[in-house]
């Protein structure tokens, strides 16, 4: 196991950051977007930073706004993907975490969402990459954690997985009712059972 930290939870630069989780004695990182963006220098030198420091990047996040889309905003959504995936081998990380749509043009649906998870996983095993799914407490459609794994369970993807950041938050909004009643079990037709899908949990 590597002990890792998110970028989101320091304060600084992200060379301070980057330091400050080195000397902590983490092992392992991960990058959030924003930290990423907002860095004054390119993705190598991120890289060697990272190398110089002993750390392993463990997951790039988040990815935002993914599921549910129809056309033509779910073909950009893939485009978006592939894009990730791209900054994700430059950074030496092969998990790329997922949480649950706020779009206004998102569409409702456990179906459709697995759908979606099914080809993003099959898009990510041609690159030897995997996807942690999370749903967030204040996901449009999905901000249950029962409903990310119902959806990872029928996305059926071996390279398709849970993320557990939101659990407590997900399971305290008032008056919530998940999108689907089922009981959090292993299942003989999914290629990703419970046990799984857990090892992912960033």
């Amino acid at each position: 196991m590597i002990y890792s930290i998110a970028t989101v939870c320091l304060s600084g630069t992200l060379r301070q950051k980057i330091e400050a989780i080195a000397k902590a004695g983490f092992r392992g990182i991960e990058i959030f977007e924003n930290d990423l963006i907002t860095h004054n220098g390119s993705v190598h030198e991120i890289r060697s930073m990272l190398d110089d420091h002993g750390l392993e990047v463990v997951t790039y996040q988040p990815f935002r706004d993914f599921e549910g889309l129809p056309a033509p905003y779910r073909q950009k959504a893939f485009d978006r993907a592939e894009r990730k995936f791209d900054l994700m081998e430059q950074l030496g990380t092969d998990l790329l975490m997922v949480c649950s749509s706020v779009s206004p043009h998102a569409l409702g649906g456990i179906q459709r969402a697995a759908d979606d998870f099914h080809e993003l996983g099959e898009r990510a095993s041609t690159r030897n990459m995997r996807v942690a799914y999370e749903a967030l407490g204040w996901g449009k459609y999905v901000y249950d954690y029962r409903d990310s794994w119902e959806i990872v369970r029928r996305a059926n993807h071996e390279n398709v997985g849970l993320c557990s950041i939101h659990f407590i938050s997900s399971l305290a909004k008032p008056n919530s009712t998940p999108c689907s009643t089922f009981p959090v079990t292993e299942s003989s037709s999914c290629k990703l059972p419970m046990h799984q899908a857990f090892r992912w949990i960033i």
